[in-house]
Parts: C-alpha cells; sequence; structure tokens
C-alpha cells in the first residue's frame, strides 16, 4: 500500500511520490527506524523521520522516531540527564529557635586568589584561600584567610573561629581532604588523650558530617555564601593584588556587609519595624550602621542592662521565628519527583572532567531513603568497585542497550 499524496505533478521519484505505508507497531518499522538512526550517525528524531519518509510513510513515524532516539544507549550517554528527585526537607539545625549563632555551621573554601608577597617593586605573588563559616540559623558568615589547604591549616582557622565565635556543635562541610583530615586529626587527638581528659570534656567534641561526594548543592547554604563573597571581592579587587593583611581586612569589611543583608523581603510601609538581618543576631543591630541608643528601654525601668538585653535577644529570635523562617517553607526547585532509581537499573556516573563516553558504567545495588523516604543516593557498582553517588551524578539508561 502507498499514499496518494498531492505530488503526482512533481518531478521526484516514485517512492517520494507515494511512499510505502508502514504500521509504526510492527517490527519491521521498529527495525527500519534502528537501522536508519545508526546509519545516519545517531540522528535526531526530526533527520530520522525525514530521511525514512524519503521511500516509506509510517503511520505515528514522529512518535515512534522520538522513542528510537530515547531508546538508544550511546545517545542518552551523550546527552547525560540525571535524575533530580524532589527536594529535601531543611535539617534540624536550620530549625531551632532561641540558641546561640554558630551553634550549627558549614564550612567551605573559597579562591584561590593571588595576594603580594609585600610592598613596593620586586614582590611575588602566593596563592591564599577563603574559609567560609556559615551559621545554619542565622545566616550569619565568618571569613577567614588562609595560606594552603592543608589540615592543619583548617584546623589553625578553626581555631581562630572558635576563640570569636565559639565553640560549634556540628559542623557540616564536604568531603573536601582539609575537612576529612582535620576531622581523623581531632578524632585521633581525643582518643589518645581520653586518659588525660576529663569525661566532660572528651565527650564533649564536635560533631563532624559530610555530604556525599560530588553533590555541592547538598551544601547549598554554604555555596550561596561563596558566591556571595567572590561577588564582593570581584568588585573591590578588581586587577590588583593586595597583600595577606591589607586583604584579611578586606574580607573582614565583606564579612559586615554580608551579615548587614535583610533575612526577609523588605517592606515599603515606613513604620514597620527595620528588616532583621544576622548581625541583630550577633551583636544586636545590623553591622554597618552606627549606634544608637535604645529608646525601648524606658518602657521597662525596672529590669537591669542583662534582662533589658536577654529581652532584646529574644525579640530577635521571635522575629526570627515568625518572619525568616516562613520564608523557607517553599520550594524554590526541584519541587516534583519525576523518576527514580530502582535496583539493577544500568546508570553511567557523571564525572566533570571526563567526556560522556568515558564515563563509568554500573548497576545500581543499593538506594539510599532519607527520612521522608525520598532516595536521592545510591550505591553503584562499577568495574572497580562500589561507589556512592548522588542522583546529580547518576544518568539511567534504557533498559535493553541492544535496541539502537
Amino acid at each position: 500500500m502507498r499514499v496518494g499524496g498531492r505530488l503526482d505533478n512533481s518531478n521526484f521519484s516514485y517512492d517520494k511520490r507515494h511512499p510505502i505505508l508502514l504500521q509504526s507497531t510492527h517490527l519491521f518499522t521498529q527495525l527500519l527506524f534502528t537501522y536508519q538512526h545508526k546509519r545516519l550517525m545517531h540522528a535526531g528524531p526530526q533527520l530520522l523521520l525525514a530521511c525514512i519518509r524519503e521511500t516509506y510513510w509510517p503511520i505515528g513515524g514522529r512518535n515512534l522516531a522520538k522513542a528510537c532516539y530515547h531508546k538508544c544507549v550511546l545517545c542518552q550517554r551523550m546527552k547525560g540527564k540525571v535524575v533530580t528527585p524532589l527536594m529535601g526537607n531543611l535539617p534540624q539545625q536550620r530549625l531551632l529557635p532561641g540558641g546561640f549563632p554558630f551553634e550549627s555551621v558549614g564550612v567551605d573554601y573559597a579562591g584561590p586568589i593571588m595576594s603580594a608577597s609585600r610592598q613596593g617593586r620586586g614582590c611575588r605573588l602566593v596563592k591564599v584561600y577563603i574559609c567560609i563559616f556559615v551559621c545554619f540559623t542565622t545566616k550569619a558568615i565568618h571569613l577567614e584567610l588562609v595560606g594552603d589547604l592543608t589540615s592543619n591549616t583548617y584546623l589553625l582557622a578553626m581555631r581562630r573561629f572558635i576563640a570569636r565565635r565559639g565553640k560549634p556543635l556540628h559542623i557540616f562541610s564536604d568531603n573536601g581532604t582539609s575537612f576529612v583530615g582535620a576531622c581523623n586529626d581531632i578524632s585521633a587527638f581525643l582518643k589518645s588523650n581520653c586518659n588525660f581528659l576529663s569525661e566532660n570534656m572528651a565527650n564533649d567534641n564536635i560533631n563532624f558530617h559530610f555530604i556525599p561526594a560530588y553533590t555541592p548543592h547538598f551544601g547549598g547554604l554554604w555555596e550561596a555564601g561563596v558566591k556571595s563573597t567572590k561577588y564582593h571581592l570581584r568588585r573591590v579587587l578588581g586587577n590588583c593584588n593586595l597583600t595577606y593583611e591589607e586583604l584579611n581586612t578586606t574580607l573582614t569589611q565583606i564579612e559586615a556587609i554580608l551579615n548587614s543583608r535583610p533575612l526577609t523581603p523588605l517592606s515599603s510601609e515606613p513604620s514597620d519595624c527595620t528588616p532583621l538581618t544576622p548581625g541583630h543576631l550577633l551583636i544586636g543591630r545590623a553591622l554597618t550602621s552606627l549606634p544608637q541608643p535604645d529608646y525601648q528601654d524606658h518602657s521597662t525601668p525596672l529590669l537591669t542592662r542583662f534582662k533589658r538585653i536577654e529581652q532584646l535577644r529574644q525579640h530577635f529570635w521571635e522575629r526570627w521565628s515568625k518572619e525568616y523562617v516562613s520564608e523557607l517553607q517553599q520550594r524554590v526547585k526541584w519541587r516534583s519527583c519525576k523518576d527514580g532509581l530502582k535496583l539493577d537499573t544500568l546508570v553511567v556516573v557523571k564525572e566533570d572532567n571526563l567526556p560522556p563516553l568515558k564515563w563509568r558504567m554500573g548497576r545500581v545495588v543499593a538506594v539510599h531513603p532519607g527520612s521522608d523516604g525520598i532516595a536521592r543516593v545510591a550505591d553503584i557498582r562499577t568495574s572497580t568497585g562500589v561507589i556512592r553517588r548522588a542522583f546529580s551524578r547518576i544518568c539511567p539508561l534504557p533498559v535493553a542497550p541492544s535496541s539502537c
């Protein structure tokens, strides 16, 4: 059977004027699309259908061309479409009011930045880095300038942070060698000196938490801090190279600016309160504002100064609970869970430093659901062993590799 059509008066070939009619569900039609897809060097659905229509006219051919393209293993490997589960709930450490800032912090590095060894002629440029500490509850930022990425330098930066902000209970970070090495050093110190330390001090160590490998979106809070710090630093530095002391002073000023950003949207009503900032929860006011007398103290003359300060702190935490926490309720992206990964699914592991055809192939051997029942991390058996990756690094492949 051939198509009648309206091309009888044209000079094209008979097969083009009256192509053979095919049913898209027939096995021959599917094999034809598969053959033409490979012959055309894995062409897309539009080109594949156009070439087949030179001789054949498949019914429902557009859907079959799309299905053939999406079932091709090689095309899916080059495309690299990852799984996007539903955005997870906020951790408990971000929703605990009434405490003190920097009880739970996230840590990350930014850089490198070129710094001058000294002023004047003959100076040489050295690489320095920025260690960023972000409070989970107040989003306050603490910046430390470090000389390298070793564990010892990170431990020194953390000691300076603790001396100024207090000892945190929880530290969240990625799997960088600096962070893991510092965690191992602290654990080894506590184990080797447990006989000399009191029991309370030995049990009062810092809890380290590490996100899965190659998952920066799991630490979006400190990644946003890195982005904001670089935003101001690029505009301040430009092409100049500051000395270590000048760069440290600049970072301290950037820290004050970042801690004076409003946590909630600004109100257009002039009679409303000033916007709540991380600086209010640190020192009682924005860090970039001038000190002002507190006229609210006149309404409570019987309170001592300590109680007034405590009342002011509780007032800010009450505003934090009413204004800021409500802004965290909605999911800004990943609002639906489209696809998941099942056991024995054939996948490739996405790697930034390799082309798609060199990504490792494997099968899912285990998934790890979170507290909300949605899995976001999976174990994959590859030719080199079992690795653990987040869904944002896993690209599922069609079930039948021999279909295309």
